[in-house]
């Protein structure tokens, strides 16, 4: 790997281990586009964290679509250890889904509940969706609404998890967060991942690796709507050994 691309594979490494894990399952020539975008989608996802400023924040993220600016523009682009990389990675035009994707981190900020359900919808979507999306296209043919529909599951299953933590910082990640209003969420993640499932000859064999992310998606959706108490106690999981086989499976199949 590049100087640039193996500090973007480092960093994943220590702030997204399952990201990592997934990225370095993929073929070696899918690692080119996947440890830069993972490694944005780090910066990206803590810039609002640090700092107990909301104009700082602010800043930081702006920072972010200025940069990816840049890259969409089809110009210069200035000089830094991820955002170099990225420009190799993504065309300008993909460059442009990543803009929405930075604005929705917004919501990191501040301690607003989401308007409604559509609202929070469509923060997956435009987080974990656009991800998905933007790495997937940047590797080969495939059809968005499949990819988004997919990248959308996988959201909600890292969201679910996330929750206690998010809670922990005075955020408000769920509408409805008792047991029943988790166990509708789980079902409707499992409904959209069993769609894209159904149309996976819609993702070509070179856009696959970027789905490989989302090995974990369907059994931690299925513990959620079984037994939603594990998300205000913390303990969506999935064991060691069953996520190491699962991933193994996902990445010498490619049936994500």
């Amino acid at each position: 790997m590049s100087e640039t691309l193996a500090a973007c594979a480092e960093l994943v490494q220590r702030a997204d281990p399952e990201r990592f894990r997934a990225a370095m399952a993929a073929h070696v020539s899918a690692r080119r586009v996947l440890f830069p975008l993972y490694a944005m989608n780090v910066e990206v996802s803590r810039a609002p964290w640090v700092t107990a400023e909301p104009m700082i924040a602010e800043m930081r993220l702006q920072w972010w679509r200025d940069a990816i600016g840049e890259i969409a523009a089809g110009g210069p682009v200035r000089r830094h250890e991820v955002v170099t990389p990225l420009a190799e990675a993504v065309a300008p035009d993909r460059a442009e889904v990543l803009d929405g994707y930075v604005e929705a981190r917004r919501w990191d900020i501040y301690r607003d509940a989401f308007e409604d359900e559509a609202a929070f919808s469509d923060h997956i979507d435009r987080v974990s969706g656009s991800l998905m999306w933007v790495a997937a296209a940047s590797l080969g043919q495939a059809d968005e609404a499949v990819v988004r529909d997919f990248g959308w599951a996988t959201g909600v299953a890292r969201w679910l998890k996330a929750i206690p933590d998010l809670e922990a910082r005075g955020r408000i990640p769920l509408l409805d967060g008792t047991e029943a209003g988790v166990c509708r969420l789980a079902e409707e993640a499992l409904d959209r991942l069993a769609r894209a499932r159904g149309r996976r000859d819609a993702v070509s064999a070179e856009a696959r690796p970027a789905l490989i992310s989302g090995w974990q998606a369907e059994h931690l959706l299925r513990q959620a709507a079984r037994e939603p108490a594990r998300v205000a106690a913390g303990t969506l999981e999935m064991g060691a050994f069953r996520s190491a086989a699962a991933l193994m499976r996902v990445a010498a199949t490619g049936r994500w």
